[in-house]
């Protein structure tokens, strides 16, 4: 009889027991809000900004209520309009062109490769469109950051990285979200720190720093942040910055505080994991395993692979198979919005041309959580179920 996986895709790993005793004692004093603190208090929230700016090497950050959050003021506090263009992937998950929608700006999508990373030729190719590029770097993949900054930096772009796939990893060295003017990172259950919901904000601009403390909800109390510019930068800003509310609170800081200190552990057991189920994968007839680059250093907390040029009927046979059989895979090819899954084409809020590489590329693209609750065991199994089903359509095919 075929062995069947029986572990949960969508379980994760308790909050630690440190994380459950700050959040307790904020429960018990109750001061939630995170400018509503003790004398002398600096508030779990201040206290994350601070730290998690100094892990990062960022002389601020801003602790918010999601990472579309902080895509969408980010992109405000760049100075993005009604009717701009802003360059983005064609392979990304909604929030990135909704947080685009949400100022009243166009998505510019550019091509992705056979690596799921943005198509650094068809964005030199579109760089006089736009002055602001929203990079995503989609489920943990980072593309050559060295060439994407030169192209960027030759025509002007401003670069924001969206690094809800990509807290921890690095590309030659330089942290995600350090190479563009603002990095973003979701705390979201299902990303490397789990506080339900949230959002991080990064930059080393006083300005873009300032102007998004303001747009947080700050009021005039942004003296409370210790991760933020001086007093004279506000007040170069505050007559001219909306309150957009979206703060983070004391609750999820004190949740997110202990996580990160452990993030860099975190990381490794994920990617023990990812490259067990990797190289379970390597050799699948008709399967095409996605190669990191030398140049970087991932969290693997999922893995894409590819059906390159299947049949739609044969790739949701593939998918539907593994089901069946305890394996838990999302297609992003699928014609229609399923779960998180979604394609360029989705989005009709913005008018797109057909992009043929990318049409390709998205058709065969196969994803699935690594949560941390798998043992290797787990993952060399789930490999194997992944390889017998695939093998034995693309066979029959």
């Amino acid at each position: 009889m075929s062995e069947t996986f029986t572990g949960s895709f969508t379980q994760q790993e308790p909050i630690p027991e440190d994380a459950i005793e700050a959040a307790l004692a904020v429960l018990r004093h109750g001061r939630l809000h995170r400018y509503n603190v003790a004398e002398g208090e600096a508030g779990e929230t201040a206290l994350l900004e601070q730290e998690f700016a100094a892990q990062m090497g960022a002389k601020y950050c801003l602790a918010v209520a999601s990472g579309g959050y902080a895509l969408a003021t980010s992109l405000r506090a760049v100075g993005v309009k009604p009717g701009d263009k802003v360059l983005t992937n064609a392979f990304t998950l909604a929030p990135v062109p909704g947080s685009i929608a949400s100022v009243g700006a166009e998505p510019v999508f550019v091509e992705v490769t056979e690596d799921l990373t943005i198509d650094l030729d068809d964005l030199a190719a579109k760089a006089d469109q736009a002055k602001v590029l929203m990079l995503s770097h989609m489920r943990g993949h980072l593309c050559d950051m060295d060439r994407l900054m030169e192209i960027c930096d030759g025509a002007g772009i401003t670069v924001i990285e969206d690094c809800a796939h990509t807290m921890g990893a690095s590309w030659s060295g330089v942290l995600s979200g350090k190479h563009g003017a603002v990095g973003c990172y979701s705390c979201q259950t299902y990303k490397h720190v789990n506080s339900g919901e949230g959002g991080l904000l990064i930059t080393d601009d006083e300005e873009i720093a300032a102007r998004a403390i303001m747009m947080s909800g700050s009021y005039m109390l942004y003296g409370r942040h210790l991760a933020a510019p001086g007093p004279e930068v506000f007040e170069r800003v505050k007559y001219e910055t909306p309150n957009i509310s979206g703060r983070m609170d004391n609750l999820r800081a004190a949740i997110l505080r202990p996580q990160l200190r452990d993030l860099d552990t975190q990381a490794e057991r994920w990617n023990e994991r990812y490259r067990t189920v990797e190289e379970g994968l390597r050799g699948t007839p008709g399967l095409t395993v996605v190669e990191r680059p030398e140049q970087e250093v991932y969290v693997g907390s999922s893995i894409q692979f590819l059906l390159l040029d299947w049949s739609e009927e044969a790739v949701q046979e593939a998918v539907r198979r593994c089901a069946a059989r305890g394996v838990e895979l999302k297609w992003f090819g699928t014609p229609e919005p399923v779960a998180f899954t979604s394609r360029y084409d989705s989005w009709r809020y913005a008018d797109t041309p057909r992009l043929p590489k990318s049409d390709r590329v998205l058709a065969g693209i196969i994803d699935m959580r690594v949560p941390l609750t798998f043992s290797l065991e787990d993952c060399t199994q789930i490999a194997r179920i992944i390889r017998a089903e695939v093998s034995a359509v693309y066979q029959g095919a």
